[in-house]
């Protein structure tokens, strides 16, 4: 089995689990957000749904710039709806699909590099960034996005098994 089918199969089981969470972002509560310093709602959500486009991204550019100075790239902007949000990461996730079933092995042991403000922050291989970066990182905030769910009182999805609302325990 080759990188990129190893990576087509985790991004399936991926996309299973975040449509699962992002289908429930309950509607008319982009602004809320846990804390002052978390990232509102809306924003989360966004940015979990596209998230899996990230793949094509490592694939398909050799590097990321992020200049403070100019505004940014990559600003998910905050979507209204439920649907809107699965629709975001079918896209995202039909674009990283096409990304894996054209790249080879070979290509994805090459260096990719993040930089910011002129400063090469990352460089690793492109498979090491999308093991770390998309796939750990998507891991992460749609955790946080679960967690957001449960403050909402939205019932939570099993991600790895049965959730407690799954279960139904108080």
């Amino acid at each position: 089995m080759t990188i990129p089918e190893l990576f087509l199969a985790q991004l399936e089981r991926e996309a299973d689990r975040t449509r699962r969470t992002v289908e429930r972002v309950p509607e008319g509560r982009n602004d809320w957000r846990p804390h002052p310093k978390s990232m509102p709602l809306g924003y989360l959500a966004a940015h979990v749904a596209k998230l899996p486009s990230w793949i094509a991204m490592t694939i398909n550019r050799d590097e990321f710039v992020l200049d403070p100075a100019v505004a940014s790239p990559y600003t998910p902007k905050a979507l209204a709806t439920a649907g809107e949000l699965v629709q975001s990461l079918d896209a995202a996730v039909a674009e990283a699909r096409a990304a894996l079933a054209g790249t080879t092995d070979e290509h994805l042991m090459k260096p990719w590099r993040l930089i910011v403000a002129g400063r090469v922050v990352m460089e690793h291989p492109r498979h090491l960034v999308i093991s770390d970066v998309v796939f750990a990182h998507l891991a992460h905030h749609r955790g946080q996005l679960t967690v957001y769910l449960r403050l909402n009182d939205v019932p939570v999805p099993g991600l790895f098994g049965p959730s407690a609302d799954e279960r139904g325990l108080p």
